[in-house]
């Protein structure tokens, strides 16, 4: 696994991870994985079965039936959910409230973190964005990074996007209360808390625009694979 040219993100919710690492991805060619995708997808299945997180056993079955697939497009990655396009679905409201507690559960986290480990090992380059790529699933990547940005900054990109993309009608006001309890709960879940790896380089974006944000994340980057090129 460490042949490759792996790079984490990581960082709260609405820090600007996933429009990152897809740009990164692009940048370099390579491939992007959206592990919070990954989990939604679950989410929304479960939802639509009936099944809570408390439901262990039916979730074992779930996860066993759940076949997750991305898809490029000219509107950017699709996501399929056993083989339906999920790709707006998984974004609401119902599943962004749940996701969480779902992401949380021991059984799920390890079933996901071996299916985003599969991928990257036969990826040449690949960036991934998440909570804990840089401390479990990735820990031998070779750039990690820990965005961050302030509560207010990341529910007005929240809100802003919502907007754009029809996705919600809540209030800022709302959003900013829903990103500081999700903060709470994954900063202090047992199971994968959200933190930075002791080698992750950390990096607010608050007073940044997406593009002086991604220079600098090339910068940190370019430098690494020469450091890389250099030892082999």
């Amino acid at each position: 696994m460490t042949q490759n040219f792996q790079i984490a993100i990581d960082g709260p919710a609405s820090s600007g991870k996933s429009t990152l690492a897809k740009r990164l991805a692009q940048h370099y060619g390579y491939i992007y994985l959206d592990t919070g995708a990954m989990y939604r997808c679950l989410t929304l299945a479960a939802k639509r079965a009936g099944i809570g997180p408390e439901d262990l056993a039916q979730l074992e079955e779930l996860l066993a039936s759940v076949e997750i697939t991305f898809q490029a497009s000219d509107q950017g990655q699709l996501v399929y959910l056993n083989g339906e396009d999920v790709s707006r679905a998984i974004r609401e409201d119902q599943v962004s409230n749940l996701v969480s507690y779902y992401a949380a559960i021991p059984m799920v986290r390890q079933e996901m973190v071996n299916r985003q480990q599969e991928i990257a090992s036969s990826a040449p380059g690949i960036v991934m964005d998440g909570r804990d790529i840089g401390t479990v699933v990735l820990p031998q990547a070779q750039v990690k990074i820990y965005l961050l940005a302030s509560v207010h900054e990341r529910a007005k990109r929240r809100y802003l996007e919502n907007l754009d993309r029809h996705y919600s009608d809540q209030s800022l006001e709302e959003i900013e209360e829903e990103i500081r309890q999700r903060d709470h709960y994954d900063m202090n879940r047992e199971e994968s808390p959200l933190r930075p790896a002791d080698d992750a380089i950390e990096l607010d974006s608050s007073q940044l625009t997406i593009e002086e944000v991604q220079a600098k994340l090339i910068a940190i980057i370019d430098e690494k694979k020469q450091e890389k090129a250099e030892n082999i």
